[in-house]
């Protein structure tokens, strides 16, 4: 059977032999093999890798060829983007037509290009979404892209014909700027691809400037021009050591990150969020929050996160939150988001380019020495082209000028002629013109030949003899050559340079990467802290340690805070009550306050935050007391109050459960709380301070507690046209804090009073004097009860007090910058 197979394949070979045609007997496995290299060769040559010159692949230099020659120009209005399309793929390249849109909307995307070639007018696409369809898109040429075609029609480059032999196009555009490493490009070809990053304009430049000075320059004196890849989308990229290989080798793998700010959740009243500002290259918001969907609910390897939403818009660009849970370290959060998700990505670079049509992998020397020799060949010729052009219509002025001289023999010569080539050749004799001056002249209107004409002629003359000359020097001196290219250069980066978007982190990308995870797990310990309010308006907690951390730092000695107006017992985890002068109270959590920083066993409130970052006050309202929640408030009698009408109340600690926000109590209209103070056996002595110098004292557990409804009861008696200026609860059998003390102040004159010279009376009575008031004094400003008094300006500024007087109803002492607040020093324990 297989042998008649073999000789039936004979006989239609014989058969072909005797009709004249020509047949190759060639086995199979040569076939192949040649018929694969043509097809790698094709791909590789003319489709899949940039020209190291101008930095495009050759659909996108036969898109913007095309928009060139059709006059899509960026000075006259958009065209649709199909008859774009339409017009490369019958003229200049044969393939399909989704192919060629997608070459040209890369072209139009800011977040693909640093300098983009194309005005898009319409959708072309976000980094998660791709762009609508060419049919509803209008484009037109960029002025960057002016940039690389513009000298076009100066003879500056070869034309090949198109791929039917019908039309030419060219074989590279002239490219005023580096725009291979200006813009990056990527490409698969066949056993080869290439992926090179974006740099930005200005700092190519300045390298190619210098090496067209410097061509010895090493790659250590470029970098300092071009310290490492600038993307369109910003961020940050890790790893410079990674980067000079790069830029040595050609190849090297560099790794980009997401740009986050870590602070309060607006509107969540102190809740943490991570924002992503900016994205790694590449990547869009969509495709994070799949990434962070699927980790945490499939493969369960990221927690923490209570929810993630994309904010991004045309006006505040790329916006994404990250809502971390109550008790979430945010550094740590975001280290497993750099880990599990693509806002931390690589970049392989492999900078692979046709060089002579040849494949080649190069440097950042080598790119940009490629780039400066393709200038100076672009410009020479085009010095070349614009010379012999000046030098033609210098021809011509010469002619027309001689034949000016003496018009009136040029008339009756052309007059007395019998035709137009008898005339030519009697002006090329007569006056020893040249075929094409007589020419010229011959079709020259009379109306041009009048005298000032001549003078027009004669300064066009003077131009021309001019302009040859500075081209000549250009085509004869490299040194000019030289100088023109990198004055051009210059003024690109004038017209269209851009500051760096992406911020570089400098060493070898392993350490950097070791060094970014912060220390510390994810879920912070629920450990013992403080939450403080400082007289200021500050809230802080310190940071969180176990009872033996704590225990050691009391043996090892006190941590201060300067000018304290309420402390509570918290954890890191817990949550604490905020109480305002407008009676309202808030809850909080605690972890995200921050932490007060320590120097030198002094602890500064300058690092708390204000509280109308935490709670939406209204204007004039003001936080004036803390209260703990949890197992800490157990057993308490409840929440003092004092205010300015001389109310006082105990409210009982029965908070709303599912309720952040809540009255504590009813005031009146103008009144308004002016001390809160968290009661802890209700064995405490409650206190008002008078504006007209009235101390009055009693005891707690003569106030019955009231529910969140109550108004409160008398506290203190107040004649007309005076208020309480301070309310307090004071323990007086707590020997370890020291003796209460008594601080008043008129703004002129300061008094400290132990707190025992004054005797307590019962509630709703009138009080006792604390102050006399000297001359001039008619009522206090400040007033304040508890141990260790210190004094503070309303910016935190300690001020120095008097010493005590143990008089209670003398005078005050003069002090400089008198207290606008008072608060206390006060234990860590």
């Amino acid at each position: 059977m297989a042998r008649r197979k073999d000789d039936r394949a004979k006989a239609d070979l014989a058969a072909f032999d005797q009709a004249g045609a020509r047949v190759f007997d060639n086995p199979l496995v040569t076939e192949v093999s040649d018929s694969y290299l043509e097809y790698a060769f094709s791909v590789i040559h003319s489709r899949a890798l940039p020209d190291a010159r101008d930095g495009l692949k050759p659909v996108h230099r036969r898109i913007l060829w095309s928009m060139h020659e059709q006059g899509h120009r960026p000075d006259r209005g958009h065209v649709k983007s199909a008859r774009i399309v339409g017009d490369v793929m019958g003229k200049y390249h044969p393939h399909g037509d989704t192919a060629i849109y997608d070459a040209m909307v890369r072209l139009a995307q800011d977040f693909s290009l640093n300098v983009p070639l194309i005005d898009g007018h319409g959708n072309f696409g976000s980094q998660d979404d791709g762009p609508a369809a060419a049919r509803y898109t209008e484009a037109r040429m960029s002025r960057e892209a002016m940039l690389l075609a513009g000298e076009l029609g100066e003879d500056t480059v070869d034309f090949e014909p198109n791929y039917d032999g019908s039309l030419t196009q060219p074989t590279v555009l002239p490219a005023a700027f580096p725009n291979l490493l200006v813009n990056g490009a990527s490409g698969i070809a066949v056993g080869m691809a290439t992926n090179m990053i974006p740099h930005n304009l200005g700092e190519v430049v300045q390298a190619a400037r210098w090496l067209i000075n410097h061509p010895d320059a090493t790659l250590d004196k470029l970098m300092e021009f071009v310290p490492g890849p600038d993307l369109p989308t910003g961020g940050l990229l890790l790893g410079l050591d990674e980067v000079r290989r790069a830029y040595e080798t050609g190849r090297g793998v560099v790794r980009m990150r997401g740009r986050v700010e870590i602070g309060p959740l607006e509107g969540s009243r102190g809740r943490q969020a991570i924002t992503v500002t900016e994205l790694p290259y590449g990547v869009g918001a969509e495709k994070v929050i799949a990434a962070i969907t699927n980790e945490v609910n499939k493969t369960k390897r990221l927690t923490g996160i209570a929810d993630v939403k994309d904010l991004t818009d045309r006006e505040n660009g790329t916006r994404l939150v990250v809502e971390c849970k109550v008790g979430v370290n945010p550094q740590a959060l975001l280290a497993d988001l750099y880990r599990l998700t693509p806002l931390e990505q690589s970049f392989g670079v492999n900078n692979l380019v046709l060089v002579d049509g040849q494949p080649r992998t190069l440097g950042l020397k080598e790119l940009l020495d490629v780039f400066l020799a393709h200038r100076y060949e672009v410009v020479t010729r085009r010095s070349a082209y614009r010379k012999r052009k000046r030098e033609e219509r210098l021809h011509l002025v010469d002619g027309l000028l001689i034949a000016l001289l003496d018009i009136d023999r040029v008339v009756k010569l052309i007059r007395a002629s019998e035709d137009a080539q008898a005339a030519k050749d009697g002006l090329m004799q007569k006056f020893k013109l040249s075929e094409i001056q007589a020419s010229y002249i011959l079709d020259t209107p009379l109306r041009r030949l009048t005298k000032y004409d001549r003078l027009e002629l004669e300064a066009e003359q003077e131009k021309l003899r001019g302009e040859i000359a500075e081209l000549s020097k250009i085509l004869d001196d490299p040194k000019v050559l030289r100088k023109v290219v990198s004055d051009e250069l210059a003024a690109v980066v004038k017209q269209f340079g851009a500051p760096r978007r992406t911020t570089l982190v400098d060493g070898d990308l392993k350490e950097v990467l070791a060094a970014s995870v912060p220390a510390g797990p994810l879920e912070v310990a629920d450990d013992p802290c403080q939450v403080i309010l400082s007289a200021t308006g500050l809230v802080a907690r310190t940071a969180a340690e176990s009872e033996e951390a704590a225990e050691a730092r009391r043996r090892s000695g006190r941590v201060k805070h300067d000018a304290v107006r309420a402390v509570v017992h918290s954890t890191a985890r817990g949550r604490v009550l905020l109480v305002t002068s407008a009676g309202r109270a808030f809850k909080i959590d605690v972890l995200p306050l921050p932490v007060l920083p320590e120097q030198s066993g002094t602890v500064s409130l300058r690092g708390g935050m204000s509280a109308a970052e935490l709670v939406p006050l209204e204007p004039g309202e003001t936080v004036v007391g803390l209260a703990p929640l949890g197992p800490s408030a157990q057993g308490s009698p409840g929440l003092a109050l004092g205010t300015r009408a001389g109310v006082v109340k105990v409210c009982a600690p029965d908070w709303p459960v599912r309720s952040d926000e809540f009255e504590v109590i009813s005031l009146r209209d103008g009144d308004e709380v002016i001390g809160a103070t968290w009661l802890t056996d209700g064995a405490e002595t409650l206190a008002f301070v008078s504006s007209e110098a009235s101390l009055l004292r009693f005891a707690a557990s003569v106030v019955r507690p009231q529910g969140l409804k109550g108004g409160g009861m008398a506290g203190i008696n107040l004649p007309a046209g005076a208020r309480a200026v301070f309310f307090g609860a004071i323990r007086t059998d707590d020997p370890k804090h020291g003796e209460p003390m008594v601080v008043t102040s008129t703004g002129a004159t300061v008094k400290v009073t132990p707190f025992k010279a004054y005797p307590a009376k019962g509630r709703a009575t009138g009080g006792v004097r604390a102050q006399r008031f000297l001359k001039g004094e008619v009522d206090l400003s400040v007033a304040w009860i508890g141990p260790r008094p210190v004094g503070a300006t309303a910016t935190g500024d300690p001020v120095d007090l008097p010493p005590a007087d143990p008089r209670r109803d003398g005078s005050g002492f003069a002090v400089m910058l008198g207290p606008t607040v008072v608060g206390h020093h006060i234990d860590r324990d």
